[in-house]
């Protein structure tokens, strides 16, 4: 069955092709005149307001800039993001004026991902979350018109997905004692290290809880001797894994440290793109794949096939994000081993509704496209 007889054959190809419906920005339907068989994309800068401080090894903010995304096709609308963590490099100048740059009008198919999303990528080198925001909000789209979440179009089982793990960053000792304690519905705690009192902190978490945790050094530790230790030491207070040990330059350090330690090591800062995942081999035992460094759902899910077939472990993660980009990484969430799909839960002001988290685990919708309802 050709494309069009596929949507024809559905409601929501019914109303692509039949119905200039579009959606508003408060989820109501309005009526529009026209139809012009063309991407439209439409973009506005905003602002995440972070419940704590969000205190890394070598950071610490209380916002993240952040730009909304909208791609509009014969009335239907896809949502993206693009989240901007410093380390990343961008900022909402260089997203919008990256965004400002595309020409989407010129595809009249939005089922030719690949051609759209090459065209995206060569437009300028970098700029990997604003090149997601695009992806995300096309993913979302071509799901709405086929009426299924991504999910079900991959062909996963969302009773695979995983316990998420939930954040505690570095912060004074009252301090992770509170966030402990509203971290209660969760499974799994991630805490974040790289400073000299990485076992002070694991121990005042274990004062108040023996759930499991995985460890993010975020490139803070130096010592591999130092880090074995660490490992060891971690092993025997149920931890499941360490995130990016050492920086991500140190590769040899780190190659040692995995052909010693009781704990898998799983790359962050070092993975961006499906070229690293073959680079990542043999030097860490798994990936975390994030949507704003893999440039969207497209490449991360090749990432994602690409690092199961050499038998690496796999982690789908999020910056902090509203629902619309964690919703869009969750649709993964059932090829992994672990998820740390936390990000909206660590802000105040989300713009959307989308994936939840039932007794710690991510629970995926029957919601089209990425699973979001704008707010």
């Amino acid at each position: 069955m050709d494309r069009r007889k596929f949507l024809k054959g559905s409601a929501l190809g019914l109303l692509a092709l039949a119905s200039p419906i579009s959606i508003s920005a408060m989820g109501e339907p309005t009526r529009k005149t026209t139809k012009s068989g063309r991407l439209n994309l439409s973009f506005r800068p905003n602002e995440l307001k972070l419940r704590h401080a969000f205190n890394l090894a070598r950071s610490s903010r209380t916002t993240t800039p952040d730009v909304l995304v909208e791609i509009e096709y014969d009335g239907l609308i896809g949502y993206g993001e693009a989240s901007m963590p410093p380390y990343l490099g961008e900022s909402i100048p260089s997203v919008m004026e990256f965004l400002g740059k595309l020409d989407l009008t010129q595809f009249s198919d939005p089922f030719r991902l690949e051609e759209i999303l090459a065209y995206v990528d060569g437009v300028a080198p970098d700029n990997r979350a604003a090149k997601a925001s695009v992806d995300i909000a096309l993913h979302d789209l071509l799901g709405k018109i086929m009426g299924q979440p991504w999910y079900k179009i991959w062909g996963l089982s969302p009773e695979k997905a995983p316990n998420t793990s939930y954040t505690i960053g570095i912060d004074k000792p009252d301090v992770v004692r509170q966030k402990v304690d509203e971290a209660a519905p969760y499974k799994v705690l991630k805490v974040k290290m790289g400073l000299d009192n990485d076992k002070e902190l694991v121990e005042i978490i274990r004062s108040k809880t023996d759930r499991p945790i995985c460890v993010d050094a975020n490139q803070g530790w130096t010592d591999k001797e130092k880090a074995l230790e660490m490992c060891y030491w971690l092993k025997e207070r149920n931890c499941l894994f360490v995130e990016q040990p050492f920086d991500k330059s140190m590769i040899e350090e780190t190659a040692w440290l995995r052909e010693r330690s009781p704990l898998p090591l799983i790359a962050d800062e070092f993975l961006q793109r499906l070229p690293d995942v073959i680079r990542a081999y043999q030097v860490y035992d798994g990936i975390n794949i994030k949507l704003m460094k893999s440039t969207g759902m497209h490449e991360a899910y090749k990432m994602a096939v690409l690092a199961k077939s050499l038998g690496m472990k796999l982690m789908v993660g999020c910056m902090t994000e509203t629902s619309c980009a964690v919703s869009a990484a969750a649709q993964l969430s059932p090829m992994v081993d672990w998820a740390d799909l936390d990000g909206n839960l660590l802000i105040a002001n989300d713009s959307f509704d989308g994936m939840k988290i039932v007794d710690g685990k991510v629970t995926l919708t029957d919601l089209p496209g990425i699973g979001v309802k704008p707010l």
